[in-house]
């Protein structure tokens, strides 16, 4: 942690980071429930109180975008970053690897739930960065600007763009529940 002699801005920090994260966890949860995935709503975003995503999200805490773009922007690189979507399924960015066609980076199909806590997690980070601007479209902007730089399967982009879209049209309750459908459709499957 760097000593800027500011105690009181460290103690800031510490606690504003403190809130958005477990606000960002309350939302998540509460969206996973809606879908069907409880557990995985519990356990979501855990890694960011492990030290090396913590201490850099105090270091790093505005409130209104992630810490990491900020250690990014400092460093060259996110440690907290590449230390987090290493350990959680549900970031896109998990689910690359190399080809068996063509031995490149390319990325895997994600798995429906991964995908369903992926959108609630896309939700919920719009609602607590975006506050009272945020609208239903807001996930669906974003992804949409910044899915052309993602390496991700086909079928990933797909089920993200439906989702979003739906989000975008027709709300919330609607999104979560057809996602809890195919959900409950893809273990009835099996």
């Amino acid at each position: 942690m760097e000593k800027t002699g500011n105690n009181k801005n460290i103690v800031m920090r510490f606690w504003g980071h403190l809130r958005t994260v477990h606000k960002h966890r309350k939302l998540v949860f509460r969206y996973c429930r809606k879908c069907g995935i409880t557990g995985q709503g519990l356990t979501h975003d855990l890694s960011k109180y492990q030290p090396t995503e913590f201490w850099v999200g105090v270091k790093y805490f505005r409130g209104d975008r992630s810490p990491n773009d900020m250690e990014r922007k400092v460093n060259g690189t996110s440690l907290a970053w590449l230390h987090h979507k290493g350990r959680n399924k549900h970031h896109l960015e998990y689910w690359i690897d190399y080809s068996s066609e063509d031995g490149l980076y390319a990325g895997l199909p994600m798995p429906l739930r991964y995908i369903a806590e992926s959108v609630c997690d896309r939700i919920a980070a719009s609602r607590v960065y975006l506050g009272d601007q945020y609208h239903d479209d807001s996930p669906l902007l974003y992804y949409q600007y910044s899915r052309s730089h993602y390496l991700m399967h086909k079928t990933t982009d797909e089920a993200f763009l439906r989702y979003l879209t739906l989000l975008a049209n027709s709300g919330e309750e609607a999104c979560f529940a057809q996602i809890a459908s195919e959900l409950q459709n893809s273990k009835n499957d099996h």
